[in-house]
Formats: structure tokens, sequence, C-alpha cells
């Protein structure tokens, strides 16, 4: 009850803002803000920033015989043929195309500074395995009870177990954007990088408000749940083509840790779990030609939907808490 209680309190918060906000713009004081906006709204995807996970010392999870690092490279350099073709005049940026290891503010860097108006991370998953045990005896343990003179002997039976681990069945794949509760970073992310992804007549237009203007933090609040609704739709478009080639799917989903350079690149952006490594059966398949390949396909059927509901506006709306 209290989580539903505190989603409806935010929902009524986003709405009041962003109903204020539409206020704002309708004045005298922001009519070019309100039309750049409009105008920024209809933007083409003009250029997919694909992000290959880990890298160079930072192998990733590990399978059986294979490195996630590797894995996810393999599958970028494959997703990026697969969508150049498909969207000829979309540009297709790599933050790495070699076996290197970039810090995340690094890639998140060079996605920012690629103008991007997607961005695409390419992992693994992987359980660890599940432990079991067994007793298989007892013993004799001798412990004291008491000081001094007080001081008593005792003598109890107690088990002795056996441990062992077998691996994890957990398969299939999982999309993920960032959590709703990290929308702050989003928009500071937003913030430090407008010049870069902004027109310069919009860029200059907001940069006549105070920084603590409400207006400016309104903007940005709007573009973020903007960035949220639509990273949200392709999350669950990816995981719908995963489920029609016969994949496991564990759903889109939102992430509040070990995805940084979600909510530090200025634009929609996802996190796509492959598979998971540490499963025999899904790490052959994520080794295999044909398997990266449907994966691609499958990833970049779900950016061509993408791209038509940007062009025509028809994002589903997604409540914060709809996605797990």
């Amino acid at each position: 009850m209290q989580r539903k209680i505190a989603a409806i309190s935010f929902l009524i918060v986003i709405v009041f803002c962003c109903t204020s906000f539409r206020f704002a713009l309708a004045t005298n004081t922001a009519p070019a803000i309100r039309d750049n906006l409009q105008q920024q709204q209809q933007n083409k995807l003009r250029t997919i920033v694909i992000d290959a996970g880990h890298g160079g010392k930072d192998i990733g999870a590990r399978g059986k015989y294979s490195y996630e690092k590797n894995v996810a490279l393999a599958i970028a350099l494959k997703l990026q043929a697969t969508l150049q073709q498909a969207l000829p005049d979309v540009k297709i940026i790599m933050t790495r195309t070699t076996d290197i290891f970039d810090d995340p503010r690094i890639k998140a860097n060079k996605a920012n500074a690629a103008k991007g108006d997607l961005f695409i991370c390419i992992h693994c998953n992987s359980a660890k395995p599940i432990t079991h045990s067994e007793v298989t005896g007892y013993k004799t343990q001798t412990y004291y009870t008491g000081k001094g003179k007080k001081r008593k002997k005792h003598t109890r039976k107690v088990a002795v177990r056996r441990y062992w681990t077998t691996p994890n069945p957990a398969k299939g794949t999982e999309t993920y954007i960032w959590a709703a509760d990290r929308n702050d970073n989003k928009e500071v992310a937003m913030m430090e990088n407008e010049s870069l992804y902004m027109d310069s007549s919009l860029a200059q237009q907001l940069g006549d408000f105070d920084p603590g203007d409400p207006t400016r933090k309104m903007y940005y609040t709007l573009k973020t749940q903007q960035y949220f609704q639509r990273s949200a739709n392709l999350a669950r478009d990816v995981e719908n083509e995963f489920i029609k080639i016969g994949r496991t799917s564990r759903e889109a989903r939102q992430r509040g840790v070990g995805i940084w350079v979600l909510q530090a690149t200025a634009m929609p952006s996802i996190l796509v779990e492959t598979g998971f490594i540490s499963n025999p059966e899904d790490e052959d398949y994520l080794n295999s030609t044909s398997g990266q390949q449907e994966i691609c396909n499958a990833i970049t059927n779900a950016v061509m939907n993408y791209k038509n509901n940007l062009e025509t506006n028809s994002f589903q709306s997604f409540s914060q808490d709809s996605l797990q």
C-alpha cells in the first residue's frame, strides 16, 4: 500500500510540474523555448551509440570457456553492421571496437560528445552457482561454561556437513533502463551536456534563465521523463523481439546499480543483457555466430519500431512503477 501511495504521489508531482511548465511556456516569458522544445520532440533518429560492455582488464562475467567482454564486443560489432544495413541514414558510433578498457565516465563522454540520440549497451548476465549441503555424520564437540572454580566441561554432538555447488539454471534475456529514482542524475547529465545535444538557439534561451530558475529545472524534468518513456518503450520492444525468436525473456526492468553509464548519457538509454554466460546452453548460444546474429536482428527490429514511434510520436506511456 505504501508503495502505491508513493507512486501516486510521485505521479501527482510530475503532473503538477509538467502542467506548471506548460503554463510557463505558454506565457510571453518563454515562447521561443516552447517552439524549440516542440521541434526537438519531432527530431529524427540520427545517431546511435553502441557500447560493448567491459573490455581490456575488465573481463566481466566468466563462462566455462568465454568472457563477457569478448562476447559483448562480438555482438556489438555485429549489431553495428546490422543496424547500418537496416538504417543507412543513421550514424552508428561505437564506444570501443577492440579489447580495450574505458572507465564508464569515458564511455558516457564518448556518447555525449557524439551527440547520440540513442544509447545501447551490450552485456551478458551471470548467476552465482547454487550451494548445496548435506549431513554426512556427527562429531563430539567439547565446550566449557563458567569461570574459575565454576568452570565446567561439556560435550555435544554437532553435524558434519558436506558442501558442493551446481550451475545456476538462470537463463534468458533482460533489458534495463535506469531506475526512476535516478532521474536526478539523468537531469544532471543533460544539463552538463546541453551545449552538445541542443541546438544553439534553445541552449542560448535556456542560458538566459538563472540556474535556479524553476522554468529551467522544469524543462529538464520534462525532458528526462520523455527520455524515460522512450527508453521504457524500446526496452519492452527488445524483450518482445527476443520472445518472438524463442528466447526466454526475463522482461524489461529498471535498475539502480551497476548501470551508471545509462544515467550519465544525455539521451534515451538501454542496457541489454543478451543471456546468461553462466548457463551452459546460453553460453553456447552467445558464442555462436547464428545466436549473435539473431540477437542483433531482434534488437534492430526493436530499434526500427522505436524510430517509427519517434517519427510519429506514438510511444506508449508507462508509469514509473510499471517496470520492475
